[in-house]
């Protein structure tokens, strides 16, 4: 079997994973803003992590697996308001409300896809003391200043004395400060790059705290720095999240982490790609624009039906977590027709003939799933592979070829630990009663079919068929009765 290889953003390069602590495994993924409905990018972003989340706990290692929420100090992009506050402020509700209603929206979201929950999910506001004291001790170090109440962190000092600033994002100083854009508080900084680790809340701001230097809340940047070493260390393995993260944020917490802790604090540094729709980047002005939610309904005006959170999980994993991937109609039919097709051929598995000699070599196959997911996490070459499983299983079902029986339980442990642990693809309730329905209306147009057969009317038998197969639904006649796959 391959060694584990992922590849590390701050390198730009596959690299053997090496845990800091043998067998032990630190990983952070910046978790949502909760000011609003989870976007379906993210969604995708945090099936990417639960994945690697679910491989690295089925590998063996012991995996403490933080992501945050982030419920005070996201600033907006074109002023000094922070995103919760401005809903609150716009819906006339306690902040806390609206944390409360997406906090809980992300979380049936999540569950719907069936992520596992992290090891801990901690929130911002409840670690506003730490924010202060590592605020305190990047001013003590001289590589942070207090102007009109707030405190920022001086990036060109930072950037002379300890480490390139941009590092990550392969950004150069020089062009962020030619770059940078007017937005009000610039006059508060040294240096336009400068970014904010205390905010003065303005007199409208609803959201604040007491510290030494005002009322105000904790920068955006500061909190994921305080939250990760915290529970991890300051230093650890794994530091997740979406491309568009990248910088400022990321670029801003390695900053941060190594004025304080005199290190880098992450190991390898991975990144989400983008989701687009239909071609184009998502936008609710121009109603290019899904929620999950939207879809696991079809109450949305881009989907001709619902298409099940299952569905949607596995679509998601047919692109590497790297790569931009497009949500269309035709991708999500594709997807739900290779999904039952999986999940059909689990089904048939544990019931193949045994024989006394195998014609397919059962171990490269599994090894072919283990080279997939060890090459950084490489779901649609897995996926692939998976279905190199499924054909052996209806070749083998169809007795064109065969398998002894210690190979086929070898084959149906393999594909469905890869398809049920690894890709995480259970079947929530819904679908399992959803396919109960299905495989019952099925056996009745079955049945119908056998009657039709015993009669000799040749026509009805035939339509049956027919119609069937218009739908990617074939019946398949042998001496043991009737059963039906999918094309």
């Amino acid at each position: 079997m391959s060694e584990l290889k992922l590849y590390n953003s701050l390198s730009g390069k596959k690299e053997i994973f090496e845990p800091i602590v043998p067998k032990h495994v630190g990983m952070y993924v910046c978790g949502p803003t909760v000011y609003s409905n989870v976007h379906l990018g993210n969604v995708r972003t945090f099936i990417s992590f639960d994945v690697i989340y679910r491989y690295l706990k089925y590998l063996g290692y012991k995996v403490r697996y933080v992501r945050n929420i982030t419920d005070a100090g996201h600033l907006e992009d074109n002023s000094e308001e922070d995103k919760i506050s401005k809903k609150a402020r716009l819906e006339k509700l306690e902040p806390m409300e609206i944390v409360q209603e997406y906090t809980i929206d992300f979380h049936k979201v999540l569950d719907l896809v069936n992520n596992q929950p992290p090891s801990i999910e901690p929130t911002a506001t409840g670690h506003i003391i730490e924010q202060i004291e590592i605020t305190k001790d990047i001013i003590n170090k001289g590589y942070a200043y207090e102007s009109g109440g707030s405190i920022y962190f001086d990036v060109k000092k930072y950037n002379d004395v300890i480490d390139t600033y941009g590092k990550l994002s392969g950004r150069k100083i020089d062009e962020m400060i030619s770059n940078t854009r007017e937005l009000s508080g610039q006059e508060e900084k040294r240096n336009p790059q400068d970014f904010a680790l205390w905010k003065k809340a303005s007199p409208q701001h609803i959201m604040r705290w007491p510290s030494p230097w005002s009322n105000g809340f904790p920068g955006w940047h500061l909190e994921c720095t305080v939250m990760s070493t915290k529970y991890l260390g300051e230093q650890f393995d794994i530091h997740g999240g979406g491309m568009d993260l990248k910088f400022p944020h990321h670029e801003c917490e390695i900053a941060q982490g190594k004025t304080a802790n005199g290190k880098d604090p992450v190991k390898y540094w991975m990144h989400a790609n983008m989701l687009t729709l239909n071609g184009k980047k998502m936008s609710k002005s121009t109603g290019n624009h899904l929620l999950p939610n939207e879809i696991f309904s079809g109450d949305n005006q881009l989907l001709s039906k619902a298409y099940s959170p299952a569905v949607v999980r596995f679509f998601m994993l047919q692109a590497h977590y790297r790569n931009m991937l497009d949500l269309s109609e035709d991708a999500l039919l594709a997807a739900e027709k290779g999904y039952k097709r999986l999940m059909e051929a689990i089904k048939l598995v544990d019931k193949l003939p045994g024989s006394n000699k195998s014609s397919i070599d059962v171990n490269a196959w599994i090894d072919s799933l283990y080279d997939a997911m060890n090459d950084d996490f490489n779901t649609p070459i897995l996926i692939a592979n998976l279905f190199e499983g499924v054909k052996n299983i209806n070749l083998v079902n169809d007795k064109k070829e065969s398998l002894t029986q210690t190979d086929i339980e070898k084959l149906s442990k393999a594909i469905k630990s890869f398809s049920f642990e690894v890709l995480g693809l259970h079947k929530l309730e819904s679908d399992a009663n959803n396919s109960q329905s299905f495989d019952k209306v099925i056996q009745i147009l079955i049945d119908i079919r056998n009657k039709a057969r015993a009669e000799k009317n040749w026509t009805l038998t035939d339509q049956i068929r027919d119609e069937l197969l218009k739908f990617g639904i074939q019946l398949k006649d042998s001496k043991e009765g009737t059963t039906y796959t999918f094309k």
